[in-house]
């Protein structure tokens, strides 16, 4: 096992308070939308067939039937796959765009602003969003398109997903 491995897995439990912050009340909706009120109005008609062809599974249904992303194991690939599969248009592969979700690293929680040598967020990081200022130091760039891949790598979870 890998050393950031056995830092994920010991931090998990105090992740899932920190997610718990992004469903089901603000939701973080996959990247493929143009009218928030299409969520309530048509999705309840549906049988979450985004949910069932994401690649990564990173789409979860909530208790009013509308899909939401959930980053705790992985990242969304902006594959289009969950646009594809909507038959009532709240998702479209022509409404691409980032994630509705603002990406922030804590200065007081991540390991790397504490001197110790981490770059756990970098390394999943698909868009090269993370710049390091002096070997430590983490900010997030303006490449980031909120893809989540970072969120679950972090093992001091010191990177926050606000809902824009």
């Amino acid at each position: 096992m890998e050393r950031r491995e056995l830092f994920s897995s010991l931090a998990s439990k105090l992740k899932g308070e920190n997610l718990k912050k992004n469903s089901p009340e603000r939701h973080i909706r996959p990247p493929y939308f143009n009218d928030e009120s299409l969520f309530l109005n048509e999705c309840s008609k549906c049988e979450a067939k985004c949910a069932t062809v994401c690649e990564e599974e990173i789409i979860k249904i909530a208790d009013d039937q509308t899909p939401y992303l959930d980053f705790s194991h992985s990242g969304c690939t902006f594959c289009d796959e969950c646009a594809k599969a909507c038959e009532f248009g709240v998702l479209s592969v022509e409404d691409k765009r980032n994630i509705n979700a603002k990406v922030t690293i804590s200065k007081n929680e991540c390991l790397s602003w504490n001197a110790v040598m981490c770059f756990s967020c970098k390394d999943p990081c698909l868009d090269n969003a993370i710049d390091f200022k002096a070997m430590f130091m983490p900010e997030i760039n303006d490449k980031c398109t909120s893809c989540g891949f970072c969120l679950s790598r972090c093992p001091a979870t010191s990177i926050h997903f606000e809902v824009i």
